[in-house]
């Protein structure tokens, strides 16, 4: 845990988190990962600081990213709540990327290049935080936080989600402005149904072990995303994606086993869709290639989804298509041993993401506090 700790150490010092900065640097994704992060750290040392880091990340995210931009002239909760309503339920607005560049007005012509660089709300971006939040309820025992995640995941699904064609069937924008009035991208995300699906899932699973809480009952919501699941092909030679279906699948292993959901159809199909994407990723020889040929963050996505696997053959014991996965758990390593030498770090393609790789290399390193539920 030494690596891990001198990492997420680096982290805060360098976003404003510790010692606080008056105007911290906040990103949705990587202080998602940054959280389970410091809730893993506390687990495996009990020293109390990581809680305490853990929770003040919380708390910035939803004091900066749930909030107006400063280049902004309107001022406030982006939710449009009161400043002590807001404070009560601060993600029921949806929460900001955290982006350079404000986010493309309505009139604005769409250039594909700067929109990667605009601010606005990106649905798979606030599920990994709505995971982020069932974790650290998880790990105090406090459905607050169970409660935040449900009203971004109510908040997100009204906006992200729309009918469409004669059939009315619902499908999803991939980006939304920073207020959810109108989308950036029309486009729908390849794995944000999917996401959707075992999020919701997930945190509603919570509610029997709360039962003084009322909670948001998130059930029609997981309803819609499941139908938006059904028939589709979740296969991805990209290895930040096929890391993200190992993860869910094993997310998704845990529930069936605790929750006692039958879901081993949809199992099936992402065991075969992340070996028919790591098939082809091998193939393809990107893990020959210098640093500066190479991204970090996606290929350490890929490395946490590795460790998932490790985890879900002990689950759910070994099938054919789980012992074909666990072949290729040597990856892990190799991209880790890659990242963790320091010449490889000085490249471009580390530096220009620099906060992301930490953070996603200290999650691979240490990833039960992302991957356990």
């Amino acid at each position: 845990m030494t690596t891990v700790h001198v990492i997420m150490t680096e982290f805060a010092e360098l976003t404003g988190l510790s010692p606080a900065d008056d105007a911290p640097r906040r990103y949705l994704w990587t202080d998602a990962f940054a959280v389970c992060n410091f809730l893993e750290l506390h687990a495996q040392t009990g020293v109390e600081k990581y809680k305490e880091l853990a929770l003040r990340l919380v708390d910035q995210v939803h004091s900066v990213l749930g909030r107006r931009r400063k280049d902004d002239p309107r001022t406030g909760w982006i939710s449009g709540l009161s400043e002590e309503e807001g404070k009560r339920h601060p993600t029921a607005g949806g929460l900001r990327i955290g982006k350079a560049i404000k986010e493309r007005g309505p009139g604005e012509p769409f250039d594909e290049r700067l929109e990667w660089d605009r601010d606005g709300q990106y649905y798979h971006y606030l599920t990994k935080w709505m995971h982020a939040l069932d974790r650290v309820s998880r790990a105090l025992g406090d459905p607050l936080y169970n409660m935040w995640a449900r009203e971004l995941a109510k908040a997100a699904h009204a906006r992200f989600t729309y009918a469409a064609g004669s059939g009315r069937q619902k499908r999803m924008y991939w980006k939304m402005s920073i207020d959810l009035s109108y989308p950036l991208t029309a486009s729908m995300g390849h794995h944000d149904p999917l996401d959707g699906f075992i999020t919701y899932t997930q945190l509603q699973a919570a509610t029997a072990k709360y039962p003084e809480t009322p909670m948001p009952d998130l059930r029609a919501e997981s309803a819609d995303m499941e139908e938006m699941c059904r028939g589709k092909n979740w296969a991805t030679d990209d290895p930040l994606g096929i890391g993200g279906l190992l993860s869910d699948a094993y997310r998704l292993a845990q529930l069936i086993d605790h929750e006692k959901i039958d879901r081993s159809a949809l199992m099936k199909d992402l065991v075969e869709c992340s070996l028919a994407g790591l098939e082809a990723y091998a193939r393809g020889g990107s893990l020959k290639h210098p640093a500066r040929y190479r991204l970090a963050f996606r290929e350490l996505g890929l490395a946490i989804g590795l460790h998932a696997v490790e985890r879900l053959g002990k689950l759910m014991g070994m099938s054919p298509g789980t012992e074909a996965l666990m072949s290729y758990l040597p990856l892990a390593e190799r991209i880790e041993a890659f990242w963790l030498e320091p010449k490889n770090r000085q490249a471009e393609t580390w530096t220009e993401h620099r906060e992301i790789n930490m953070v996603m290399l200290a999650t691979s390193l240490a990833p039960d506090g992302y991957l356990t539920l």
